[in-house]
C-alpha cells in the first residue's frame, strides 16, 4: 500500500515546529532521523514503568527490564534476519560498533605485513579504526578508488585483494553520495578469496530490506538515531564463529562468567562484547522504531523515497550553476551539491534563516572531498516524512540565496 504522509507526519511532533517563524523542513536525515511518538513515549514508560539495571537482578523490575531487553535484541535479530539472537549486540552506535569489530578481529587476526582493504567513500568511522588497527598492528591499510559519478567497481576490488587480505571494511550506502553499493558481490568475491567482510549500514537499514543471511557478511553495523530510534544505541552483527574466536573489546561487569585476581573468564555471547550496565532504555526504544518501521513497510518506504530523490534532483538541475556530486546509477534519498561561486557553508546558513535545514561540509568522508577536488558539499536527504512541497521550498530557498548573493 501506499504511504499516507500527512498521516505519518502527526507521528513526529518535531515536525510542527517553526523555525525563525516559518514551517520547518527539516532535510539533515542522514545526520540523524526525527523520533516517533511511540519511540518517545516508549522511553517514559521504561523510565517510569520499569526501570533498573538488567540481569542477575531478581526483583520484579529488574526481571521487566530484562525481558523488555532481550526482546528488543529478538526484533533486531528478526529485522536483519540474523540466523541467533546472539550475534546481536548492543553498543552505542555504528561508530563504537566499528570499532569493537575493528580492534576486537584486529587482536586475533591482523598481523604485521596483512593488509585492510577500505573504500575510499567511507565515513570516517569506517576508516579511521583501521587506521589505528593498521598502525597498531604493523598491517597496512589499503584504498577502494570511487570512479567519478561515485560508484565501486568490483573489477577494481579483485584486482586490490592479496592473499595478505584479511578483511574489507565498506559501507552498503554512502552518506555524502547516496550510492548503493554491491555489497552482497562484494561478499561473494571476498569469500572467494577467504576474506572477511564488514558492512558499514548505517545509511541503509531505514531505506532498504537488510537480510545478513543473503548478504553473508562477517559484520553488520548500524545506529539507532539514524533509523528512527534513539541516540546512544546501535547494533552490531557478527557471525557466530567470528565472535567465538574474537577477545572482547572492553572489560567490566556482565562480560565475565567469574573474576578473581589471578584469572578472569569471559561471558558466553552476546554479553562477552557488552560490558557495564547496557543501554536498555534505548534499546528499548530503538525496538520500538523497528516496529514502527516496519509497521509501514521497507518496500513502500523505498519506493516513496525513490520519487522524493528524483523529484529533487530533476528540481534542483534547473538551478542555474547547480552541480550535483555523486552520481550514481544506484543511490538513495542523499542529494549533494554545490552551486558555482558559492560556499556551501553560507549556502546551508541562509536556508537555515528560512527554516530549512540541511547539512554543509565534508560529512565526515574528506576523502570523497579530496577525490573530487572540493572543500564540502550542501546535503539534503530525505526520509519518508518529507515531501514535494518540502523539496520546492528547498528549490526555491536556493533561488533567493543566489538572489542575494548577486
Amino acid at each position: 500500500m501506499a504511504l499516507i504522509i500527512d498521516k505519518i507526519r502527526e507521528d513526529f511532533p518535531i515536525l510542527k515546529e517553526t523555525i525563525y517563524n516559518k514551517p520547518l523542513v527539516y532535510l539533515d536525515n542522514a545526520a540523524t532521523t526525527q523520533k516517533p511518538q511511540v519511540v518517545l513515549d516508549k522511553l517514559i514508560e521504561v523510565y517510569t514503568k520499569y526501570n533498573a539495571n538488567i540481569h542477575r537482578g531478581v526483583h520484579y523490575l529488574s526481571n521487566k527490564a530484562t525481558t523488555e531487553t532481550e526482546n528488543a535484541r529478538l526484533t533486531v535479530q528478526k529485522f536483519i534476519n540474523a540466523q541467533h539472537s546472539h550475534e546481536v549486540i548492543f553498543a552505542r552506535g555504528a561508530t563504537e560498533g566499528i570499532n569493537l569489530v575493528a580492534h576486537s578481529f584486529g587482536e586475533k587476526f591482523i598481523h604485521a605485513g596483512d593488509e585492510i582493504i577500505v573504500s575510499e567513500m567511507e565515513h570516517h568511522s569506517n576508516l579511521v579504526p583501521w587506521q589505528m588497527v593498521a598502525e597498531k598492528r604493523g598491517a597496512r591499510l589499503v584504498k577502494w578508488a570511487f570512479n567519478q559519478a561515485g560508484e565501486l567497481e568490483l573489477n577494481e576490488l579483485e584486482k586490490l585483494i592479496s592473499d595478505k587480505t584479511r578483511i574489507i571494511a565498506v559501507n552498503q550506502v554512502s552518506n555524502s553520495l547516496g550510492t548503493i553499493n554491491p555489497v552482497k558481490e562484494i561478499t561473494a568475491l571476498a569469500h572467494r578469496h577467504q576474506v572477511a567482510v564488514l558492512i558499514d549500514g548505517a545509511q541503509a537499514v531505514q531505506h532498504l530490506k537488510v537480510d545478513v543471511q543473503e548478504l553473508d557478511c562477517d559484520f553488520y553495523v548500524f545506529s539507532g538515531h539514524k533509523i528512527y530510534g534513539p541516540t546512544g544505541i546501535g547494533v552490531v552483527y557478527g557471525k557466530e564463529g567470528w565472535l567465538n574466536q574474537m577477545p572482547p573489546y572492553q572489560g567490566g561487569g556482565e562480560m565475565i562468567e567469574s573474576v578473581s585476581f589471578e584469572k578472569t573468564t569471559y561471558n558466553q555471547l552476546p554479553f562477552k562484547f557488552e560490558a557495564g550496565t547496557p543501554n536498555y532504555a534505548d534499546s528499548i526504544a530503538l525496538a520500538t522504531a523497528i516496529d514502527y518501521l516496519t509497521a509501514l513497510g521497507l518496500d513502500d518506504i523505498a519506493t516513496y523515497e525513490k520519487e522524493l530523490l528524483d523529484y529533487a534532483e530533476a528540481k534542483l538541475l534547473t538551478i542555474p550553476g547547480l552541480e550535483i556530486v555523486g552520481t550514481a546509477k544506484k543511490k538513495t534519498s542523499v542529494v549533494s551539491f554545490n552551486i558555482k561561486g558559492l560556499h556551501a557553508y553560507d549556502v546551508g546558513t541562509l536556508l537555515d534563516k528560512m527554516g530549512i535545514a540541511v547539512r554543509t561540509g565534508t560529512h565526515c568522508t574528506e576523502p570523497v572531498m579530496i577525490h573530487y577536488g572540493i572543500s564540502g558539499t550542501v546535503r539534503a536527504s530525505f526520509a519518508f516524512y518529507n515531501t514535494r512541497d518540502e523539496i520546492d521550498r528547498l528549490h526555491q530557498g536556493l533561488l533567493k540565496v543566489i538572489e542575494l548573493f548577486a
